[in-house]
């Protein structure tokens, strides 16, 4: 079994413990935020962070301990594919179901509220 360079042991110990602290926040937001569209940031963007950075340093440690691999790289990429595109089906949906989620309509520019009603 071949040991890492300091340098690199840190970058990698980092690298995960950074990870977990995204993962661990992506959590606690999908369990705390009040209602479905608060609710998926928390896995869509602060647990893709986290996962992507355990990933990373996986790839790094193998990598540089002689053994590279594909493996790591191909969940990356299928991972930040894979989760916007969920998150956006599942906004959809839930606004399909429930059209009181949807915000008002912005007014225009310049149009004052006694215009309108002339």
């Amino acid at each position: 079994m071949n040991t890492l360079p300091v340098w690199a042991e840190i970058i990698v110990a980092a690298l995960l413990v950074g990870g977990a602290g995204f993962a661990l926040v992506g959590s606690w937001g999908l369990a705390k935020f009040s209602d479905i569209l608060k609710r998926l940031h928390g896995p869509s963007k602060a647990t893709t962070l986290g996962v992507g950075c355990v990933l990373i340093a996986s790839a790094l440690a193998f990598a540089l301990q002689g053994e590279p691999s594909l493996h790591e790289l191909l969940i990356t990429l299928f991972l930040f594919i894979t989760a916007p595109v969920s998150a956006h089906l599942i906004v959809q949906a839930a606004l399909r179901l429930d059209p009181g989620l949807r915000p008002p309509a912005p007014r225009p520019r310049g149009v004052d509220r006694r215009d309108a009603r002339r």
